[in-house]
C-alpha cells in the first residue's frame, strides 16, 4: 500500500495547519501557499507549495482529500465532519480556540462594523476548535485520551491543563462560545 498523506478534511483545516507549521530552513511560519488538485496513486489530494516570505526556501505539503467535499459554511466556521482531525491532535485545536477567544474584546460596543465581523468570526473560530478537540473523546468516555495527543505541543497542552480534556469542560466551553455566537 502506497504511503499516502494525511487526511485534509476540509481547506480550512488544511490552512490552519500550514499557518503552524514553521519552515524547515528558518523556522518562520509566514508562507503564502497555493493549492491545486492532484492525484497520488490514483487517490484524490491537494497540494500546498509556496515560498517561505522569510528566508524563500519553496515548501509543499500534500494532503488527501475528504470522499465528501464540505462546502465552506456561510457565516461560521467548520474544519470537518464529525471524524477527529488527522492533522492537528486536540491539545493543538484547544490552543488555537484560545488564541481565537482572546481576540473577542468583552465590549463591543464602540467597535466599527469590520471590528464586529473579526471579533465574531474569532468566536466563531474558538468555537469550532472546541468543537474539534471534542471529536476525540469516544463513545461513552469522560476525557480525550492521552495517545489522542500526537504532537509536542499538544501534549505539552495536555500536560499542563490536562482537566481541560474532560467532555463535561469541553461541553461547558463550547456551550458558552455557541451561547455568545447565538447573541452577537
Amino acid at each position: 500500500m502506497p504511503d499516502l498523506p494525511p487526511l485534509a478534511r476540509t481547506n480550512a483545516e488544511a490552512r490552519l495547519y500550514l499557518t503552524l507549521q514553521p519552515c524547515p530552513t528558518c523556522r518562520s511560519t509566514r508562507c503564502a501557499f497555493r493549492s491545486s488538485v492532484i492525484t497520488i496513486d490514483g487517490v484524490l489530494a491537494s497540494r500546498y507549495t509556496g515560498e517561505c516570505l522569510r528566508c524563500h526556501a519553496q515548501r509543499a505539503h500534500e494532503f488527501l482529500l475528504p470522499e465528501e467535499v464540505l462546502p465552506p459554511p456561510s457565516g461560521t466556521v467548520q474544519f470537518g465532519a464529525d471524524n477527529p482531525s488527522e492533522l492537528l491532535d486536540p491539545g493543538v485545536w484547544l490552543w488555537y480556540a484560545d488564541i481565537c477567544i482572546r481576540q473577542v474584546p468583552s465590549d463591543t460596543a464602540d467597535l466599527d462594523d469590520r471590528s464586529l465581523r473579526a471579533a465574531r468570526h474569532a468566536l466563531a473560530t474558538a468555537l469550532a476548535a472546541t468543537e474539534e478537540a471534542l471529536k476525540f473523546i469516544p463513545p461513552h468516555a469522560d476525557r480525550v485520551p492521552l495517545s489522542a495527543f500526537t504532537s509536542a505541543d499538544g501534549l505539552a497542552m495536555h500536560e499542563r491543563e490536562s482537566g481541560r480534556f474532560t467532555r463535561p469542560r469541553l461541553e461547558a466551553v463550547r456551550d458558552t462560545y455557541a451561547t455568545a455566537l447565538a447573541h452577537w
